[in-house]
């Protein structure tokens, strides 16, 4: 499985973006994708998930009201709108993509994703 990722780039606060994520090869291999970020200096944390299938959303508390994630199964593709923007959510933002152990329904745990992309930088300026 390959993911590529795109959509980043330079904001003012309260502004938007939309990431894009592209999964490519065996996808069906897989559950669920998720959007990670790593800010310099911080550990990568979850940002988002969702099943292929569109259900179980996961949202971290320090996003949730502002960031939406979605998929587009026709493109094989995942999607993170990010609303009111803030300067803490600068970061390098990675997709990501898992084959979900067992009975597991979802996982925020970057260890446990099986497939990322490169990474795509979002600044927001204040």
């Amino acid at each position: 499985v390959q993911l590529q990722a795109s959509g980043g780039g330079l904001v003012q606060t309260g502004g938007c973006l939309r990431l894009s994520c592209a999964a490519s090869g065996r996808t069906f291999s897989t559950d669920a994708c998720g959007w990670f970020r790593q800010a310099p200096g911080k550990e990568r944390e979850i940002v988002a998930a969702i099943r292929w299938s569109g259900a179980g959303r996961f949202y971290a508390d320090s996003v949730k009201g502002r960031f939406t994630i979605s998929t587009d199964n026709a493109k094989n593709s995942v999607y993170l709108q990010m609303n009111s923007l803030k300067p803490e959510d600068t970061a390098v933002y990675y997709c990501a993509a898992v084959r979900l152990p067992g009975i597991a329904t979802m996982t925020t745990n970057p260890d446990e994703y099986n497939y990322w992309g490169q990474g795509t930088l979002v600044t927001v300026s204040s």
